[in-house]
């Protein structure tokens, strides 16, 4: 599969053939991952790490996805520490940090600076989630994730829950599923309900949601529950955010009526949305999920920068 020396910006980047290649060469990756087997496929690499929008689990999951592989990181993780501070832009930023090292991961607050960036990058760049934009590594960890519980993507019945609007993991994976062909339900107030430019896309590609503000109505069906959290930072209006602030709460309670294999994923961090006690059922999937980044991006930055395993 053609990865090689290639940008990864967003879905519409990836076939569903090179969705699936990515997961099985992520599963190679998860004894690496863990630490117990040694390769350093990307030693003498150099990965530039380019966070200008708060990030705990992307930035350090691609630390170590690096670090497992022996490629070096060098690291900015606020727009303060650059010359941006001074006036620079965001393309001359980019081009600075291309000259130090081979494949750049930018995360920026801006939704379409990772398509800048790669515009005037000659090394890779991969997007690490632009604004409210895209976010693919997280989308395919996030598949990677169903598909280890699962066995399978295909027909699986998912259940969405929290902020559609603003939410960039979901805007993605939702797209992303298509290709499995799954019943996809989306439940959030209609302030929070998925774009309708999102929603055309969906049903252009073969997939009909199903939408309501009701969860308790359609949690029985769900097969995968992936709840986000309704984020304060993306709402202009902090009234309008004040309105819709803890809408939805999975508890022990709300979990009654799920199915017993049913999984639930966040890609974190949760605020209220996921009770801690339903950390120690099966249903909980997101700290495992969170884990999966390593392997993924262990996989991408092999089969970007052409390391062997």
């Amino acid at each position: 599969m053609d990865f090689y020396d290639k940008d990864l910006v967003s879905i519409r980047d990836l076939t569903k053939d090179q969705i699936e290649y990515i997961l099985d060469l992520s599963k190679k990756m998860v004894p690496y991952a863990r630490g117990e087997k040694v390769k350093r496929a990307l030693d003498g690499k150099i990965l530039g790490n380019l966070f200008f929008e708060p990030s705990t689990r992307t930035k350090l999951s691609f630390e170590s996805a690096a670090y497992r592989l022996g490629c070096d990181v060098i690291d900015v993780s606020e727009m303060s520490m650059t010359s941006i501070a001074k006036g620079e832009t965001l393309a001359d930023t980019i081009r600075m940090v291309d000259a130090y090292c081979d494949v750049i991961v930018l995360r920026h607050p801006f939704e379409g600076a990772a398509r800048l960036a790669a515009d005037v990058s000659e090394n890779p760049v991969i997007n690490a989630g632009d604004g409210a934009g895209s976010h693919p590594t997280q989308m395919l960890l996030d598949l990677f994730t169903m598909r280890e519980a699962k066995d399978s993507l295909d027909g699986l019945n998912v259940t969405m829950v929290g902020d559609l609007k603003y939410g960039r993991t979901v805007h993605t994976l939702a797209q992303a599923l298509t290709n499995f062909g799954v019943k996809l339900t989306l439940v959030a107030p209609e302030s929070l309900q998925m774009p309708q430019d999102i929603v055309d896309r969906l049903k252009r590609n073969g997939c009909v949601p199903r939408k309501t503000s009701v969860l308790e109505d359609v949690i029985g069906d769900a097969d995968v529950l992936y709840v986000t959290r309704i984020q304060r930072e993306r709402f202009p209006d902090p009234a309008e955010y004040q309105k819709v602030a803890g809408t939805y709460r999975i508890d022990n309670a709300m979990l009654r009526n799920a199915k017993d294999d049913m999984i639930v994923m966040h890609p974190l961090p949760r605020v209220n949305e996921i009770a801690t006690e339903v950390d120690s059922t099966p249903h909980a999937r997101y700290f495992q999920q969170a884990f999966n980044g390593v392997p993924v991006r262990m996989a991408i930055l092999c089969a970007i920068l052409g390391g062997d395993i």
